[in-house]
């Protein structure tokens, strides 16, 4: 694995990415942009990975590994000349393609698992709302996205029983062990993560409680490219600052500003004016009492 500056990327990898290298480029703020371009995964690498976990990869995604075995973006922005990072775009590739919720070897017998989250009364699939996917064996779950902490996209085949249904759908899994649906199919969600530039939480645009408040600052700074504007509208009991990043990231090298001292009168002066007018005064003074 070579990591390359964005510059030096491929035709056909600036095509995989969308261009979105060079819209992070020219954006305000934005210091590096890094991919890791990765060598495409082995033909028998995901026909191993299939057997052992006894279901067939969608064709949109074995497609997209036989082109790249996973995939990684990287951006940042620069605060008091020191890049900060902030966007990432992640894919994970086929040997970290792994089960959520699996049986480890490494488990007491006894040990509360993900399946043990599961209730038999939560609410199924009606209308609008789609099916949710299954910590036990009812579904295969495998982690495409860590999302750096904040949840987890992932690959899911809702019904493994009798035989795994080739059919999948990708779910976003909150830090709450929450479902939230994604997209239907890998490349609709490939499109969701380029378009969205990886910024931090992105995916929670796709919960009924939304990205946070610090967040959404990102989101007005560096708009997604996308037509889901909603998520930066403003509510009327909510407060977002509007800020400019053309004014934020502009530098900062102050000109000294020298401030002009009022001139003041030499102590002498002084001395000589009061030592005057007492003289008057006392002679005025003594006119008065002559008189």
């Amino acid at each position: 694995m070579e990591e390359k500056p964005s510059a030096s990327i491929k035709p056909y990898l600036d095509k995989l990415t969308l261009g979105v290298t060079r819209i992070l480029e020219t954006s305000p703020g934005v210091a590096e942009v890094k991919f890791v371009e990765k060598e495409p995964a082995e033909r028998h690498t995901i026909i191993s990975w299939e057997q052992k976990n006894s279901c067939l990869l969608p064709e949109d995604l074995k497609n997209f590994y036989l082109m790249t075995d996973g995939f990684q973006m990287t951006w940042s922005v620069k605060t008091d000349d020191t890049p900060m990072p902030l966007g990432s775009m992640v894919i994970n590739s086929v040997s970290k393609l792994c089960r959520l919720g699996g049986s480890s070897m490494y488990t007491l017998p006894n040990a509360p698992t993900l399946a043990d989250l599961e209730d038999d009364t939560g609410e199924e699939g009606s209308g609008d709302k789609p099916e949710k996917p299954h910590f036990d064996s009812r579904s295969l779950i495998f982690e495409l996205d860590p999302c750096n902490g904040n949840g987890k996209v992932c690959l899911v085949y809702k019904h493994a029983k009798p035989v795994v249904s080739p059919d999948t759908e990708i779910w976003f899994l909150d830090r709450a062990l929450y479902w939230h649906f994604l997209t239907k199919t890998f490349t609709a969600y490939y499109r969701l993560l380029i378009t969205h530039l990886g910024l931090p939480q992105w995916q929670y645009a796709f919960t009924s409680y939304g990205v946070s408040p610090q967040a959404k600052q990102w989101f007005n700074m560096y708009k997604p490219i996308t037509i889901n504007t909603s998520l930066l509208s403003e509510e009327a009991d909510s407060f977002v600052n509007k800020l400019d990043p053309n004014k934020v990231f502009k530098s900062k090298n102050k000109t000294p500003v020298i401030k002009k001292k009022q001139p003041s009168q030499p102590s002498g002066s002084q001395k000589s004016h009061t030592s005057m007018t007492s003289s008057k005064t006392s002679s005025l003074a003594g006119n008065s009492s002559r008189k």
